[in-house]
C-alpha cells in the first residue's frame, strides 16, 4: 500500500470512530415537567427514588420554571442539575 493511501485509510478510520462516539454519547432531552420516573431515572445521580420525588414536588409544586428549580427537590443537589445540564429542559 503506498503512504500516501496508507495515511488516508488512517484518518478515514479515526474520523469514523470518533464520529461514531459522539453519536454514541449523545442522549435525549429531558422534560423535568412531563418525564416519567423511568425517564427521570436515567439522568446521572437520580434513581427511581429520586426519580419519584421529582415527580411527587412537581405535583404538589406545579411545573419547574427552570431547570435550576430542581435543586428544590430534596436530594437534588445542584451539582446533579449541573451534571445533567445539556441533557434538561423546561418546556
Amino acid at each position: 500500500m503506498k503512504p500516501t493511501s496508507f495515511l488516508a485509510t488512517l484518518v478515514l478510520f479515526f474520523s469514523l470512530i470518533t464520529g461514531s462516539a459522539a453519536f454514541a454519547s449523545e442522549q435525549p432531552t429531558v422534560n423535568i415537567n412531563t418525564a416519567d420516573v423511568a425517564t427521570l431515572a436515567s439522568l446521572s445521580g437520580v434513581g427511581e427514588s429520586k426519580a419519584q420525588a421529582i415527580i411527587d414536588y412537581r405535583e404538589a409544586n406545579g411545573p419547574f420554571a427552570s431547570i435550576e428549580a430542581l435543586a428544590d427537590v430534596k436530594g437534588i443537589g445542584a451539582r446533579t442539575v449541573e451534571k445533567n445540564a445539556d441533557r434538561l429542559a423546561v418546556k
